[in-house]
């Protein structure tokens, strides 16, 4: 009786522990790794935050620039990224033959001109300095955004992605230097401008609202400089990815988002721009 009695308490034992290895085989089936850059994901957290209370758990993973969560999630070390607009992710997939995919839109920011020498940023001196991003499409955007302030001239078919070789006019004879994103905003002490990203500049201490001497402005042809989360293609329908995209698009983000950037950076959601090239759906969960 008593061989009858151990042997069924050792059954109940490995059932339980069976159950329980299933339980965490479940769980850990809804973790979510999501590679971010920039050390401000406060509104990330607050989607995080959103998806526990359904179980999900997203996991941001930190990456230092631009070059590389695409290549992690290229070769799996990750599950979704958040931290490029349309315009990056096709010069992405166009140089390395991948097949990444935006599922969900998130943000758009302006990019800005910071200074700690000038107040405007045509007052760049003749002979002055300014910082760019180094890679194709921001350091388009960039110069775009110094032609705008009638520094330089650019062809007239120069295209979406500008570069160096396109300036046609530049009567300041301006040395503009190109450096990996993250690092334009180390330069400030030693050029006269230079052109941020809105969330480098954030993580620098800077301010775009206070703080940016030009910024450029969201019009029809913004649609490019949309932020999505990106996914593989064989897992753009996945329904906990597709989930997860959606926790971004939620009243609680863009609260957060407007008493934390107010009118420098928008919720892309809300935005009618057009050929910004969305094929999902846009509701929140």
């Amino acid at each position: 009786m008593k061989k009858f009695i151990k042997l069924v308490t050792l059954s109940l034992i490995s059932l339980l522990v069976l159950a329980g290895c299933g339980q965490a085989k479940a769980d850990t089936s809804k973790t979510v790794r999501l590679g971010v850059v920039g050390d401000d994901q406060r509104l990330w957290e607050k989607a995080a935050e959103l998806a526990e209370k359904d179980g999900i758990h997203i996991e941001l993973v930190p990456f230092s620039d631009y070059n590389t969560p695409n290549d992690a999630l290229a070769n799996g070390d990750i599950d979704l990224n958040a931290f490029q607009h349309k315009a990056f992710l096709d010069a992405y997939n166009h140089s390395k033959g991948t097949d990444l995919v935006p599922i969900g839109r998130t943000f758009i920011s302006p990019i800005g001109a910071y200074s700690e020498h000038l107040k405007h940023l045509e007052d760049v001196p003749k002979d002055g300095k300014v910082s760019i991003p180094n890679d194709t499409t921001n350091g388009g955007r960039a110069l775009y955004l110094l032609q705008a302030a009638n520094l330089i001239t650019l062809r007239d078919d120069a295209g979406v992605n500008p570069t160096l070789d396109d300036i046609v006019d530049n009567p300041k004879n301006i040395a503009i230097d190109e450096l990996d994103a993250a690092q334009v905003a180390r330069t400030l002490p030693d050029v006269d401008a230079a052109i941020i990203n809105t969330n480098l500049a954030i993580d620098a201490g800077l301010s775009p609202k206070d703080d940016a001497i030009f910024m450029e402005p969201l019009d029809e042809h913004s649609a490019p400089y949309i932020n999505y989360v990106v996914a593989r293609n064989e897992d753009k329908d996945n329904p906990l990815y597709q989930k997860v995209a959606a926790y971004y698009r939620t009243p609680e983000v863009k609260k957060l988002n407007d008493e934390l950037y107010e009118s420098t950076q928008r919720m892309a959601w809300e935005l009618n721009l057009e050929d910004a090239g969305d094929t999902f759906e846009s509701d929140a969960p």
